[in-house]
């Protein structure tokens, strides 16, 4: 059974706590939310916002995220959420391609490891009569109000902005339930700009059907019940806070935590401890940040035994930091999520009851009400057999309408079955194979593999191998152009602070656990990488880096 529209919460729990916003000190029950976005939804009719428009809206994760989502769901408007770190040209980019109607933003935005960014700048240049009160954008001719958000704590002097709404203001009418506005489960509210890995961001258009079906089989696959608290650092402009987050939570009754707008490892584990979460979500790296804090003494090793279940997504979830998350963390119910924005997003998901390696090295089963599989790379109408690689296709309520405004870049991402013209599959862009009991092992992204010499070298593999070696901390590979193989290994690693690791120990590393050919021929020192707004590692912009240093001679052999 699949669900319909959204217009109301899990009001069968309405006494619980729907959101709390631990940086904001806040709490609000499933009936407050409710309320509050009736309130919201009545406050953006007011001012001009119907069902259909784009309503771009560019927060950190908070109260005020949270319910502008249910607001504008409930009005059939398309919700486009935006990278709060966004610079100007990006946010006219964007909205621009949407022909937004309204935008709700903060009056600053907050990011990890940087003081706040005031916005007034940015809206200055995109309405230049910001101040006396004429809204008027040559940039973006569609928009019609700005919504902003007070979140400066008096450090932004908002009153001068006389062309902005105060979120407040609008928020101040009656919470009663909205009349029927013809919402219909197939109707596109939700525009997700693509995370951009291997490209440019594209506008995925997702559907009330999508993305709450999607986030009820999620919280089903978890084992979430109303007494669950789910700490939630991923953001909401991505997929993984909003549907992996808030849909799976909110169709479960089940709270979810906000440790701040933006990722913060420290803040993150404190809210685990304050609130006594039941589960945490990451991507990679950002468990990483959150062991090592562990790990150093920076925040000690208590409060963390109500912790049991979560969710490791938005790359491949190296074995070794499984195991980590397992014995440290006390996620013994950790699930994997494997999927992409197109999908609403997740097609491939682990069980808490998988054997243990099953849920170390595959992505898991499909989804209920999910086909997939696996095509030749060359010829996409050979379906592959067991345990062969090839790319990934999937099938189901859970794909994209279309790329919004680009119906060349949608017929090259979604192709007709060549029996059943009927039916459509989405192309992953993701090397992978299956295996007899349906588990899927995702291998690489197509466009990632390595093509040393005519073999075909994964990534992943070296990482893995990598990761398992005591002083290295986190380690990134990626193809270098090279005139005897083509394309080589190079491998950009974060030492373990403190430790001493050499060129040569890397190397003997990879050569003793794998064949000779996986060996990397360039090894980079980095502290950091290029990431998405998500936290997974942009491989396209390493190459770039890679090739830079190379000619700086920096590579070292």
């Amino acid at each position: 059974m699949l669900l319909g529209p959204m217009t109301a919460l899990a009001r069968h729990v309405a006494t619980g706590f729907g959101v709390i916003s631990r940086h904001q000190r806040a709490q609000l029950s499933y009936d407050d939310l409710d309320r509050k976005s009736n309130a919201l939804a009545r406050g953006l009719q007011g001012i001009g916002v119907k069902k259909g428009d784009r309503v771009a809206v560019s927060l950190g994760n908070n109260v005020e995220f949270a319910i502008s989502t249910y607001a504008l769901f409930k009005l059939g408007a398309i919700l486009n959420p935006l990278n709060p770190s966004f610079n100007v040209q990006q946010v006219v980019s964007a909205t621009s391609h949407l022909d937004a109607s309204h935008l709700i933003i903060g009056t600053e935005t907050n990011l990890s490891r940087k003081p706040p960014r005031s916005n007034v700048q940015l809206l200055e240049h995109i309405v230049p009569g910001l101040r006396n009160g004429k809204l008027e954008s040559e940039l973006v001719p569609s928009l019609k109000e700005i919504v902003l958000v007070d979140n400066s704590s008096g450090r932004v002097d908002a009153k001068g902005l006389k062309a902005t709404v105060p979120f407040e203001d609008i928020m101040a009418g009656s919470g009663q339930t909205l009349p029927d506005q013809g919402l219909h489960k197939d109707d596109v509210i939700n525009i997700q700009y693509t995370s951009g890995t291997t490209s440019m961001p594209k506008a995925a258009c997702l559907s009330h059907r999508s993305i709450l079906n999607n986030g009820m089989q999620i919280g089903d696959r978890m084992l979430l019940t109303p007494e669950d608290i789910v700490c939630c650092p991923p953001p909401l402009f991505h997929c993984f806070g909003c549907i992996l987050g808030y849909m799976a939570t909110a169709t479960h009754g089940s709270a979810i935590v906000f440790p701040t707008e933006a990722f913060d490892p420290l803040a993150t584990l404190k809210a685990v401890q304050e609130y006594k979460a039941t589960a945490l979500y990451g991507v990679a790296t950002m468990f990483l940040a959150e062991l090592e804090l562990l790990a150093n003494g920076t925040v000690p090793y208590e409060g963390f035994q109500y912790l049991r279940t979560g969710i490791a997504a938005g790359s491949s979830v190296p074995a070794e930091l499984m195991r980590k998350l397992h014995k440290i963390l006390n996620l013994h119910d950790l699930t994997i999520c494997y999927g992409m924005t197109e999908t609403s997003p997740v097609s491939v998901m682990t069980r808490t009851d998988d054997p243990i390696q099953k849920r170390i090295e595959t992505v898991g089963r499909l989804m209920p009400h999910v086909e997939a599989k696996v095509v030749d790379v060359h010829d996409r109408t050979k379906t592959l057999g067991l345990h062969e690689r090839g790319e990934l296709a999937v099938s189901g309520y859970l794909l994209m309408k279309e790329y919004w405004g680009d119906p060349a870049k949608t017929a090259e991402a979604m192709i007709a079955d060549h029996e059943d013209p009927s039916k459509v599959w989405m192309l992953t862009g993701d090397e992978a194979s299956m295996d007899e009991d349906g588990y899927v092992s995702i291998t690489g992204r197509i466009k990632d593999l390595i093509i040393r010499g005519g073999e075909n070298i994964h990534p992943l593999e070296v990482e893995n191998c990598l990761l398992a070696h005591e002083n290295v901390w986190e380690v990134s590979v990626v193809g270098l152009p090279d005139e005897k193989y083509g394309e080589i290994v190079a491998a950009f690693v974060v030492p373990k602070p403190g430790s001493r690791l050499s060129v040569d120990a890397v190397r003997s590393w990879v050569r003793k656990k794998l064949s000779g050919h996986l060996v990397p021929k360039y090894v980079f020192w980095v502290k950091d990488y290029p990431k998405t707004a998500s936290g997974k590692i942009q491989k396209f912009k390493l190459r770039e880096i890679g090739l830079q240093l190379l000619r700086d001679g920096e590579g070292l052999l």
